[in-house]
């Protein structure tokens, strides 16, 4: 079985300096000036504190909540505290998605949810401890700046033109038939009627450029002479598919 990606609708090299582990966004791809006030919620793309922390919280408990250790960000602490509603010291993938919102204050798509859990989960816990949180925290925060380097239009979404121009500066030159193809996919108000506005949420941002990057990253260990082909047999495809879902 063979794959080819040609000049015209594969990929090129990026720059070693843009690469990172875990999908993180390329270097260097900040936004220019200040963001849109009030787009990705606070801080980052958190609610803070989550709305059903607040309506849950017994009035006039008196308790004071527990002090963060020494040398660790204090607002991220008190957050993590309030997301951490069974108050077991970990954040489960459920827990997570509910602090998470979009710029159309739309709760993260849970697959992104759980893609990040499985990348900063260092224990296989199942669950996200404080530690593995705030490099998450930092994760998240790198792809926000990212997010909003390409939304030219300050929408607090990405549309077609501007996920063509990322995928491109991060060295992906793919076709307008498979740009499409992502937006068709990644497209949260789409559905089967593709009644959607062909608009990518932050979050669905995130796993559509993670998702390329895998893919590419399992293509080049079988494209060895990086000419864009590649001959694999079917069980080496099916190794492929598999890992990479």
């Amino acid at each position: 079985m063979s794959f080819y990606n040609n000049n015209q609708g594969g990929y090129r090299p990026p720059p070693q300096s843009q690469g990172s582990q875990y999908g993180a966004p390329p270097q260097g791809y900040v936004q220019q000036g200040p963001p849109p006030q009030g787009a990705y919620g606070q801080p980052g793309g958190y609610q803070y504190p989550p709305p059903q922390q607040q309506q849950n919280r017994p009035p006039n408990s008196g308790s004071a909540p527990a002090q963060p250790p020494p040398g660790v960000d204090q607002q991220l602490y008190f957050w993590f505290q309030a997301v951490d509603t069974d108050k077991s010291g970990a954040l489960t993938t459920e827990e997570l998605q509910k602090a998470l919102i979009n710029g159309d204050w739309s709760p993260f798509n849970i697959e992104t949810v759980r893609l990040m859990m499985n990348m900063f989960d260092t224990d296989n816990s199942g669950t996200i401890a404080f530690q593995e949180f705030t490099g998450l925290w930092r994760y998240i925060e790198d792809w926000k700046k990212c997010f909003q380097t390409f939304d030219a239009d300050g929408s607090g979404t990405i549309n077609f033109a501007e996920l063509k121009n990322a995928l491109r500066t991060f060295g992906y030159n793919l076709s307008d038939n498979f740009i499409n193809l992502l937006i068709k996919k990644y497209d949260k108000y789409g559905g089967k009627n593709n009644a959607g506005k062909g608009d990518v949420t932050f979050d669905n941002f995130v796993q559509s450029c993670v998702t390329v990057k895998t893919l590419t990253d399992a293509f080049r260990r079988y494209d060895t002479d990086n000419d864009g082909w590649i001959l694999i047999n079917y069980e080496q495809f099916l190794e492929l598919v598999v890992n990479n879902r």
